[in-house]
C-alpha cells in the first residue's frame, strides 16, 4: 500500500506556483485549491459524484421544460394544416406575420430577462414565467380571429424570451468548458424531439379529438400542450437548481467544490455576497466584446436557416403526402435523425473542445450541399431524404454553437456573461423574422427562393465559424 496520490495546486495574487505532482500506485486522486481562506480539498470520486448530482437535478428538468417550450412555440405549424388556417382565414402572408410577432417581444426581452435572472433564483423565476406562457397557450384554443392570434403570440413570445437564454446561463454557470458540449446537446435535443413528439402528438390530438366537446382538433392541441406546460412548471420549482454559490439543493461542501472546480476550469463564479456589476455596466461590457458579435453573426445564420422547421409540415405536405395527419407523422424522421447526430456530435466534441468551430463549419458545409441539391432536384423521395440530412446538420450546429459561445464567454463576470449569452440568443432569433417569409405558399412545391437564401446563409456561416476558430485560438495562445 502506498500513500494516496495527491495533486495540489496553489495560486497567489500576481504569481502562480504549482507543486510537483507525486505519484504512486493508489487510485485516489485529491485536488487542493487555495482560492478560499481555508482551502478546498476533494477527491476525484467526490467530483464525479457532484457532477452526477448536478446532472440529475438539472438535465432532466431543463430538458422537459425546453421540450414543452418548443412545442408551445412551434405547434402553430401543426395547427395551421389541421384547420386553423381555414377557420381563421389565414393566407400565407398572415401566417408569416403570426410567426414574426412572436420574435419581436422574444428578441427585445431576452437581455432584460437575463439581467433579472442573474440576480434572482432560477428555481423560482423560470417556472413562474413558464406557468404563465402555458396559460396563454391554453387561451389560444379560444381565439376567434386572426387578430386574437397575433395578440397571444406577442405575449407568449415576451414570456418565453426569458427561458432559453436563462438555461444557457445556468449551464455555463455549472459546468466546466470541457463538460458543456454534451450538456448543450442534451438541451437542444429537447427542441429536436419536440418536433418529433409535436408531430406525433399533433397527429393524435387533431385526428383523435376532432369535434370532441364541440371543439376542432387544432384547438385541443393548444389546450393539451398548455396544460402540460403548467403542470411541469409547478414540478420544476422543486427540482431546478439555482447558481453554484447559492443553490439550497447542495450541501455547503458541495457548493464549495462546485465553485472552486469551476474557477480552476477558467469559469468566473460569483460568491453569494460578492460585488455585482451594475446592469448598465454589464450590458455595455457585453456589447463591447468582439466575441459577442462574432457569435451573433454565426448564430443568426444557424437560427435563420433553422426557421425551416416551422415549414416542415407544409413542405412535407407539398411533397405528395396529401393527408394532413400523414404529413405531420412524416416530419418525425426528420427530427429523429437530427437527434442522433446532435447527441453524437455533442459527446465527441467535449474531447476536442478547441475544435468546436471547425466541427460547426463542417456541419454547415454539409447542410449547404443538401440545400443546393433540394433546389435543383424534383424527385419527391430524394427531396425528402435531403430535408432529413439538412436538418441533422442544422440542429447539430445549433447545439455546438451554444457550447462554443458559452465556453468562450467563461472568463467573463457572471453579469456580463448573462448579457452576452442573451444577446447572442436574441440576435440569433431575430433571424427568424425574415426566415418566416422564405417559404410563401406560392413558391411550392420547389421553394427555390427559400432554399436559395438558406444556401447563401450557410456559406456565410462557414466563413464566420472558421474565422472564430482561428481568432480564438490566436487569442488563447
Amino acid at each position: 500500500m502506498g500513500l494516496p496520490k495527491i495533486f495540489s495546486h496553489s495560486t497567489s495574487v500576481g504569481s502562480q506556483s504549482t507543486d510537483k505532482p507525486v505519484f504512486d500506485d493508489s487510485k485516489v486522486e485529491q485536488v487542493q485549491v487555495e482560492e478560499t481562506p481555508n482551502g478546498v480539498t476533494w477527491t476525484a470520486e467526490e467530483e464525479k459524484k457532484l457532477v452526477r448530482k448536478i446532472d440529475l437535478f438539472l438535465l432532466p428538468t431543463i430538458w422537459l421544460m425546453y421540450l414543452l417550450s418548443y412545442m408551445d412555440r412551434t405547434n402553430i405549424g401543426n395547427a395551421k394544416i389541421a384547420g386553423m388556417a381555414d377557420d381563421l382565414a389565414l393566407d400565407s402572408s398572415k401566417y408569416s406575420v403570426a410567426l414574426v410577432v412572436f420574435f419581436i417581444g422574444y428578441v427585445l426581452c431576452e437581455p432584460p430577462s437575463n439581467m433579472i435572472l442573474v440576480r434572482s433564483r432560477p428555481s423560482r423565476y423560470l417556472p413562474a414565467i413558464m406557468a404563465v406562457w402555458g396559460g396563454l397557450t391554453c387561451c389560444m384554443a379560444a381565439i376567434k380571429s386572426y387578430h386574437h392570434l397575433i395578440v397571444l403570440r406577442i405575449f407568449v413570445g415576451i414570456l418565453e424570451s426569458g427561458f432559453a437564454p436563462g438555461i444557457l446561463l445556468i449551464i455555463s454557470s455549472w459546468y466546466k468548458r470541457e463538460e458543456q458540449s454534451k450538456r448543450f446537446a442534451v438541451f437542444i435535443s429537447a427542441a429536436i424531439l419536440s418536433g418529433a413528439f409535436g408531430g406525433l402528438l399533433a397527429g393524435a390530438i387533431t385526428g383523435g379529438l376532432e369535434g370532441a366537446g364541440g371543439l376542432r382538433g387544432w384547438r385541443w392541441l393548444f389546450i393539451v400542450e398548455g396544460v402540460a406546460t403548467i403542470v411541469w412548471a409547478g414540478v420544476s420549482t422543486f427540482i431546478l437548481l439555482d447558481f453554484p454559490a447559492t443553490s439550497h439543493r447542495l450541501t455547503d461542501r458541495e457548493r464549495d467544490i462546485a465553485v472552486t472546480r469551476l474557477r480552476e476550469g477558467g469559469v468566473t463564479v460569483r460568491s453569494e455576497d460578492g460585488p455585482k456589476y451594475s446592469k448598465v455596466k454589464s450590458f455595455l461590457m457585453a456589447l463591447k466584446e468582439w466575441k459577442t458579435w462574432g457569435f451573433v453573426l454565426g448564430y443568426m445564420v444557424i437560427v435563420g436557416s433553422s426557421t425551416l422547421s416551422y415549414f416542415y409540415p407544409t413542405l412535407v405536405h407539398n411533397l405528395g403526402y396529401k393527408s394532413t395527419v400523414q404529413a405531420q407523422y412524416m416530419t418525425v424522421p426528420i427530427y429523429a435523425v437530427a437527434f442522433v447526430c446532435t447527441a453524437v456530435t455533442g459527446y465527441f466534441c467535449d474531447f476536442i473542445p478547441g475544435f468546436r468551430g471547425v466541427v460547426i463549419a463542417s456541419w454547415l458545409s454539409f447542410s449547404l450541399i443538401t440545400s443546393i441539391l433540394v433546389c435543383v432536384l424534383h424527385n419527391f423521395t430524394a427531396r425528402y431524404a435531403l430535408l432529413v440530412l439538412m436538418a441533422a446538420g442544422l440542429w447539430s450546429s445549433n447545439a455546438l454553437s451554444l457550447s462554443f459561445a458559452s465556453s468562450a464567454f467563461g472568463s467573463m463576470e457572471p453579469e456580463v456573461r448573462a448579457i452576452a449569452l442573451a444577446v447572442v440568443n436574441a440576435m440569433g432569433n431575430l433571424a427568424q423574422i425574415y426566415g418566416a417569409y422564405l417559404f410563401p405558399s406560392g413558391d411550392g412545391p420547389q421553394y427555390v427562393m427559400g432554399f436559395g437564401v438558406i444556401s447563401g446563409l450557410l456559406a456565410f456561416g462557414v466563413v464566420v465559424y472558421v474565422s472564430m476558430h482561428i481568432l480564438l485560438r490566436k487569442q488563447n495562445s
